[in-house]
């Protein structure tokens, strides 16, 4: 996946019904990958159009109370109409779902395995989302050039997901990305080996780094569009003053129980994940246990804060 200076795109959403609450369709004028957003109440009029009878690459994703990640569960099939309606019967937690379709039909059911799984091993390590998959999908023996066709169609689908909200594969790390090879030989001897499969989106490899510390606590993270990011490695204070906000506990109890953050000593706990945090205050408050304002304490190697830098 090319994580260079991205270019300047456009994008068309379509609304169906006029309801920009509702289904939503977006495409890439110079591509040939449509995703449509469907809310749950209106699966019927999604299953009424004739993407419904196309192979498809489909994401539900819903919310819940035991955890601060939407829930996501990442699909395919050659028949969305019957998989959507049995979901729909079957499955509880999703409130919405992303289809992706091929605008010239052309999208076999071999593109779709293998971007399922591909997108399932992506999602899985970049951890934004909470992956309700029992499996890792089935990847398809896929020759070379249909294994380009896919990259291709790949890129845009995470773009237009993106676009509507929804950064599935858009990593909250700092790392180099790694690579996945597909090490089986291929049928034909002659053919050259597979190109290697890109890994997780990282928009900015080298954001301008943050730091906060207390006396007995120190973190890094940086600030995206999508909030403030405390990076894998940052230390948590373990005592909190009556300050602190509900929703930092909340946030705190959440991390534990999942196992985000280990306790180190008496005094700390240890950050095992890169953390999105929507506000910068609800991260530095996680870090000192108690009510600050994130725009002034988190300051980079200079010594601005980020109200300095973003406001």
């Amino acid at each position: 996946m090319n994580t260079s200076t991205p270019s300047a795109k456009t994008i068309q959403i379509y609304l169906p019904t006029g309801n920009p609450r509702g289904l939503r369709v977006a495409e890439m004028t110079t591509r040939t990958v449509r995703v449509i957003e469907v809310p749950r109440i209106h699966i019927a009029d999604f299953l009424n159009m004739p993407d419904a009878k196309q192979v498809g690459l489909y994401f539900l994703i819903g919310d819940t109370d035991s955890t601060d990640k939407p829930l996501l569960y990442i699909g395919q099939t050659g028949d969305l109409t019957q998989r959507l309606k049995n979901h729909n019967n079957d499955k509880d937690f999703w409130t919405r779902v992303f289809v992706m379709l091929s605008t010239n039909n052309t999208m076999t059911q071999t593109h779709a395995l293998y971007m399922e799984h591909k997108a399932i091993h992506i999602a899985t390590e970049v951890a934004r989302y909470d992956l309700q998959n029992g499996n890792t999908g089935s990847k398809p023996y896929t020759p070379a050039p249909l294994q380009a066709d896919c990259e291709e169609l790949f890129h845009t689908l995470d773009i237009l997901l993106s676009t509507l909200g929804q950064p599935i594969f858009e990593s909250i790390g700092i790392h180099t990305p790694s690579t996945i090879v597909d090490t089986r030989a291929p049928q034909n001897p002659q053919q050259p080996a597979l190109p290697e499969i890109a890994s997780a989106v990282i928009a900015d490899p080298q954001p301008m780094l943050f730091y906060f510390k207390t006396k007995e606590a120190t973190a890094k993270g940086y600030y995206d569009d999508d909030g403030f990011v405390v990076l894998a490695g940052s230390y948590v204070l373990k005592r909190n003053t009556p300050s602190i906000t509900k929703i930092t506990l909340q946030i705190r109890d959440n991390l534990l129980k999942n196992g985000i953050l280990r306790e180190v000593d008496d005094n700390v706990y240890e950050l095992m994940e890169s953390y999105l945090f929507k506000t910068p205050s609800e991260g530095s408050q996680l870090v000192a246990g108690c009510s600050n304002n994130g725009w002034i304490v988190w300051k980079n190697a200079a010594g601005q804060t980020l109200s300095d830098i973003y406001r």
